[in-house]
């Protein structure tokens, strides 16, 4: 018996051009062929360090959503609990990495793709704005860095050694698996949502396709 199609597979179904925008993008590519400016992977350190900060408080809104929005007996608060708790490790790891490549954090002004991206964050964090749309951004911005990462740890890939452990970060199968519950996360959130909160959480994800386009565009020295 053929598996129902899933709100989440229906959109990256429609919408892979863009999709593949975020998650292949010439950055990403870069590093997988190991042909990358050392200048744009500092620069992205520390445009990302500042986005991560502008992260945390967004991902706590959604634990306090889910915790108002969510059945107790599917865990939710449980899976996002776990991320909210791996950004302590992920700021210290930004940290460690930028005092080895010599990038001062503390002089880092934020570029205007950041501070446009870091807006839209936070306006997802108003009590206004769903659960089951702000979950969508959740899971589509570490499902994102998710599948670009793991592409530059493939067999073929030719990633710089000194890149390898960023990659793994993010691109590792544990990673992975926490990407596909918070899509589990979504698509139950979906299945019962009303017409109008659907919309509303298919724009989220167009609005998180292009600002991570933008994001990367601006690590890679493009505009």
């Amino acid at each position: 018996m053929q598996a129902k199609i899933t709100v989440t597979e229906t959109w990256l179904r429609k919408h892979r051009y863009l999709y593949d925008g975020a998650t292949r993008h010439p950055f990403i590519r870069s590093i997988r062929d190991g042909n990358i400016d050392i200048s744009a992977f500092k620069t992205w350190l520390g445009q990302d360090y500042i986005f991560v900060r502008a992260f945390v408080p967004f991902v706590a809104s959604i634990l306090t959503k889910a915790y108002k929005g969510s059945d107790d007996g599917n865990g939710d608060v449980e899976v996002i609990l776990g991320g909210v708790a791996a950004l302590h490790d992920e700021i210290s790891w930004f940290k460690k990495e930028a005092f080895k490549w010599g990038v001062q954090l503390s002089s880092i002004v934020p570029q205007k793709a950041n501070q446009e991206y870091c807006r839209f964050l936070e306006s997802l964090i108003s009590p206004e704005v769903e659960y089951t749309v702000a979950a969508v951004a959740f899971w589509a911005i570490e499902t994102i860095y998710q599948e670009s990462f793991a592409h530059c740890l493939e067999d073929d890939s030719k990633t710089p050694p000194e890149l390898k452990e960023t990659c793994q970060r993010w691109g590792n199968e544990s990673f992975g698996e926490y990407c596909n519950s918070l899509r589990n996360i979504v698509d139950r959130q979906l299945e019962k949502a009303s017409d109008d909160v659907v919309t509303k959480a298919e724009a989220t994800l167009l609005r998180v396709l292009e600002h991570e386009v933008d994001f990367w565009n601006m690590s890679h020295g493009r505009t």
